[in-house]
């Protein structure tokens, strides 16, 4: 037998256990050119909360009573592909299944010297793209200028603040807990950390960068964003990565950010990863190279089980993870 997780029930707000089920299958058989694999790890990730939403966007939302899918490592265990063979680790987009077959040509191989397994899903993988892209093409920070990032605690902000180091700028990141602000700190080397929930971020902006904000990545959105607008420098730019402060609260409402944008003539431009699919390789060399150089470091959550999948997924509009969540649903069967 074989488990899948589906979405059942299309939430309004935050999405709890009555809008996903855990349902049993058969094993399925992969057809031509199909592989069979057997999940390993599964990422979790803020974006697919816009996709339970029955709402046109960037990408389909997911169907109801069908599997929920997502980035995702496994291993090869039937391969009716030629580039493809039994006990190979992959990375793809993966269905919420133990077992679940795909495309060969959707799946890239991973190569173990680059790193575990899992920073495929992580730093080399679609949160390190989108902190490379976002910061580097939208972003375009020169040195000494100042970087401000929400969610700077989590795999995207995690990789800007540190690639914000490298160009030579003076990076400030905005975090929800003690622990995170001490590792964005400590370990990271920011110049500057605010946990929004015990300090008034308005104030501490004003502490943090007395001349202003050059770069703007935002990942979250709300309160935290309409404090940065007042304080942008002339030509400042923003790359509006997420808006998860908004995922759960429809019609979302806020002060208006025009006028702030105009004083400024400040840039702002929203994305996604997909947006630079035909540059992936030069992203994935700068990022690599980095991380080989230990310019780069990494932080991975990591829960077990498959039946943690929901709880992981949850977990991330409470802020309970640092750097990439990731859940581990199985060891491969060739080690």
């Amino acid at each position: 037998m074989n488990r899948e997780i589906h979405l059942v029930k299309r939430p309004e707000a935050q999405p709890t256990d009555e809008h996903l089920k855990i349902v049993e299958s058969h094993k399925p058989e992969p057809k031509e050119g199909e592989v069979l694999i057997k999940t390993l790890y599964i990422s979790v990730d803020p974006y697919m909360r816009g996709r339970m939403s029955d709402a046109k966007s960037y990408i389909d939302p997911f169907q109801l009573n069908e599997p929920i899918e997502g980035g995702g490592v496994g291993e090869v265990v039937e391969s009716n592909v030629d580039h493809l063979s039994e006990g190979d680790i992959v990375t793809g987009m993966l269905s919420w299944k133990e077992y679940s077959t795909a495309k060969g040509d959707q799946l890239r191989k991973i190569d173990p010297e680059l790193g575990p397994v899992t920073t495929s899903l992580g730093i080399l993988g679609m949160p390190g793209l989108t902190a490379y892209f976002g910061l580097m093409d939208i972003g375009q920070p020169k040195k000494g200028e100042t970087i401000v990032v929400s969610g700077a605690a989590g795999a995207v902000g995690s990789a800007v603040v540190q690639i914000g180091k490298i160009q030579g700028c003076r990076v400030i990141g905005i975090a929800g807990t003690d622990e995170k602000t001490t590792y964005l700190k400590e370990t990271l080397g920011i110049d500057e950390a605010i946990n929004y929930k015990t300090e008034n971020v308005s104030e501490a902006l004003d502490r943090a960068c007395p001349d202003g904000i050059d770069v703007y990545f935002d990942n979250v959105g709300g309160e935290i964003s309409d404090a940065i607008y007042p304080r942008l420098n002339k030509f400042a730019r923003i790359a509006q990565c997420g808006a998860i402060a908004s995922y759960n609260i429809p019609n979302d409402q806020g002060p208006r950010m025009q006028m702030h944008l105009i004083k400024s003539s400040a840039l702002i431009k929203g994305f996604t990863v997909g947006d630079y699919q035909d540059r992936f390789t030069e992203g994935f060399q700068h990022l690599s190279k980095w991380l080989k150089e230990g310019r780069l470091s990494y932080e991975e959550t990591i829960s077990e089980g498959f039946e943690e999948i929901p709880n992981a997924f949850f977990g991330l509009f409470e802020g309970a993870n640092l750097g990439k969540q990731l859940v581990k649903v199985a060891e491969p069967r060739q080690k």
